[in-house]
C-alpha cells in the first residue's frame, strides 16, 4: 500500500557531488558533445570557469531524487524544470523536495496483456536544487504511485 502521503510533506534532501566524471558521462549519455561539458579548455574560451553539467543529466537527477523517494513502482509523468547557477566539478548539488499537490488518478496497468486497472495517486512534488554558487535547478515533477491493495479488474 502507498504510504500515506500529505500537501506540504518535504522530501529527505539528496546530495550528489559533482565530478568531472558525473559531468562528462551525463553529457554523453544524453549525445550532448558540445565542448563546455567535456573540454575545459573550450569551456574557458567561451567565458565558463571549467566545463558545466548539461539539462539533461539535471532532469536525469530530478528524476532519481523523485523515484529514490517513492519507490520502484513511482512512474514518472511530467518533469519540467529551469536551470540557473551552472553545476561545476568539486561541488555538492543538493536537491529537496515538498509535496504541492495530491490527487486520484486512474492508471492501466503495466501488464499490457491484462485488462486490470490500477486506482493510483498522482504527486506533484516541487523540486530545487542548490550548489555553492546559488539556486541551479528549479522544478515541477508530476509521479504516479500504484497502490497494489486497491486493484480491480474491468475495462
Amino acid at each position: 500500500m502507498t504510504p500515506p502521503y500529505r500537501v506540504g510533506d518535504e522530501l529527505p534532501p539528496l546530495e550528489i557531488p559533482v565530478t568531472r566524471t558525473l559531468i562528462v558521462a551525463g553529457a554523453i549519455a544524453s549525445r550532448d558533445y558540445q565542448d563546455v561539458h567535456h573540454d575545459a579548455a573550450s569551456a574557458r574560451e567561451k567565458g565558463s570557469p571549467d566545463i558545466f553539467m548539461n539539462i539533461l543529466t539535471t532532469n536525469g537527477l530530478v528524476g532519481r531524487y523523485i523515484t529514490d523517494h517513492f519507490g520502484p513502482t513511482a512512474v514518472l509523468r511530467k518533469v519540467a524544470i529551469r536551470l540557473g547557477a551552472p553545476n561545476y566539478p568539486g561541488d555538492v548539488l543538493r536537491l529537496t523536495g515538498r509535496i504541492t499537490e495530491l490527487r486520484t488518478a486512474d492508471a492501466s496497468s503495466a501488464d499490457a496483456s491484462s485488462d486490470e486497472v490500477v486506482d493510483a495517486v498522482e504527486a506533484v512534488v516541487q523540486v530545487t536544487g542548490g550548489n555553492g554558487i546559488g539556486r541551479h535547478v528549479t522544478g515541477t515533477v508530476a509521479v504516479t504511485l500504484p497502490e497494489p491493495s486497491a486493484k480491480r479488474t474491468g475495462a
